[in-house]
């Protein structure tokens, strides 16, 4: 039987008004920062908690598979996108290495589910290195959603505390920037298996669901007994009519159209939205002006 993606699917650029490129930004954490900064929930701030642990190690599995095929794309305007792709997910990687050590700070096991990340990862690396590239297009698809949902719903947004909103408004932005990079290597090295584009999907949306439902379930556990009350409001507002995930439910099928492209929803107007209040919340040592002393410093720190 053959493929439905069996004739290459040409490259679909980024949008004209789409620039793809890094930024540190430099946020910090404090003890302003409510322990419950997602709508006052428990469940759901820890469930935001574990998918940022997920975020530096993924993030660099990300920039490995791409790096690896990097040679075999021969779009010079691609190659361009790569770079600003392998140095966004560095900074995405930076950035919640902070918030991470935050949530350690208050005593939640960060170190063991990381180190069981690691075990995880390691296993998928034993995998053939294009597979490494449709896991990655699969997870960017996911990551590109959740990016989508965040920036759409005013009430997602509302819901997140003052602190901690500026750092997942601009992981959103640059995931919505980048979300067609990895697809497009996918593509360049005539990534035209339906099945694995498709079956990597549900292969890593269940190992996905399973891992943070772990992660969550430990700090849960590590916080001390949960009102069930909380935990039932929780589970509502992320999977119920509506919910934050169950809505998704539409986007994340749309990976199983033939000729699939993840420019096909356009959303950039959601970027520029968004983009200049992100300006805003940089720390006033990577501002324009002083960005080359602020990256003499990180990589003094190094």
């Amino acid at each position: 039987m053959q493929s439905p993606e069996t004739r290459k699917t040409p490259l679909r650029p980024t949008p004209e008004n789409v620039s793809i490129k890094p930024q540190r930004m430099g946020f910090t954490f404090n003890n302003k920062v409510p322990r419950y900064w997602l709508g006052g929930n428990r469940l759901m701030s820890h469930t935001m908690n574990t998918m940022s642990l997920l975020f530096p190690q993924g993030e660099t599995f990300f920039v490995d598979a791409v790096r690896h095929f990097r040679a075999s794309v021969q779009d010079p305007v691609l190659q361009k996108e790569i770079s600003g792709f392998i140095g966004q997910e560095a900074m995405h990687s930076l950035e919640h290495v902070a918030m991470n050590q935050h949530v350690h700070d208050q005593g939640m096991p960060t170190e063991e589910i990381e180190a069981h990340l690691k075990i995880l990862l390691d296993a998928v690396r034993m995998l053939p290195k294009r597979h490494h590239l449709a896991i990655t297009c699969a997870l960017e698809h996911l990551t590109a959603m959740l990016a989508d949902l965040l920036l759409a719903r005013d009430d997602i947004r509302e819901d997140m505390h003052e602190t901690m909103r500026p750092l997942w408004v601009w992981h959103a932005v640059e995931e919505t920037e980048h979300k067609g990079v990895a697809f497009n290597v996918y593509k360049a090295v005539d990534g035209s298996n339906y099945i694995e584009r498709t079956g990597w999907l549900v292969m890593s949306t269940a190992i996905l669901a399973v891992f943070t439902t772990y992660g969550t379930l430990r700090m849960m556990a590590r916080d001390g007994r949960p009102s069930l009350t909380d935990t039932l409001q929780g589970l509502w507002r992320m999977w119920g009519i509506n919910g934050a995930f169950s809505s998704l439910t539409g986007e994340w099928l749309r990976y199983f159209k033939p000729g699939f492209h993840p420019w096909d929803h356009d959303n950039s107007e959601l970027i520029d939205q968004f983009k200049r209040a992100v300006q805003d919340s940089i720390a006033p040592e990577f501002r324009d002006g002083n960005r080359r002393k602020a990256r003499m410093k990180t990589t003094t720190a190094h």
